[in-house]
């Protein structure tokens, strides 16, 4: 079963970046710029893999967490942000409380070694 990343970020050029290395590895990818887009397609597309940006205008990254545990996500979480990293921090405590499977946190930039490694963290362990 091919790996498929859902990728929210509403800086267009870091989310292509994302895209073209996780696409590298294999996966299945498609990219969303805001949370209502991300939302609109995460039920049609079934990640088993998520990154998602924690400071975005209306909807931030900490509310789509909240959203993933209320519909019992069990896809791995990449949270990013180019601002504190207690944010994505923040996102990853709060995740794993609600019940999400995993959740690593990044901060951006992020290095390509260090995304590859995330991406490739767990794969095949207990996704849906």
């Amino acid at each position: 079963m091919q790996e498929r990343l859902l990728i929210v970020d509403d800086e267009p050029d870091f989310a292509k970046f994302v895209n073209r290395t996780a696409v590298e590895l294999g996966y299945q990818a498609k990219v969303t710029t805001s949370a209502a887009d991300f939302m609109s397609a995460y039920d049609a597309f079934d990640p088993t893999m998520i990154v998602l940006d924690i400071v975005m205008p209306v909807m931030d990254g900490i509310e789509l967490v909240g959203w993933l545990a209320e519909r019992q996500c069990r896809a791995r979480i990449i949270a990013v942000t180019g601002f504190v990293p207690d944010y994505a921090h923040l996102a990853a405590v709060l995740g794993s409380y609600a019940g999400l499977a995993s959740i690593t946190s990044l901060k951006k930039p992020v290095a390509v070694a260090d995304l590859k490694a995330a991406l490739t963290a767990g794969i095949g362990i207990g996704c849906a």
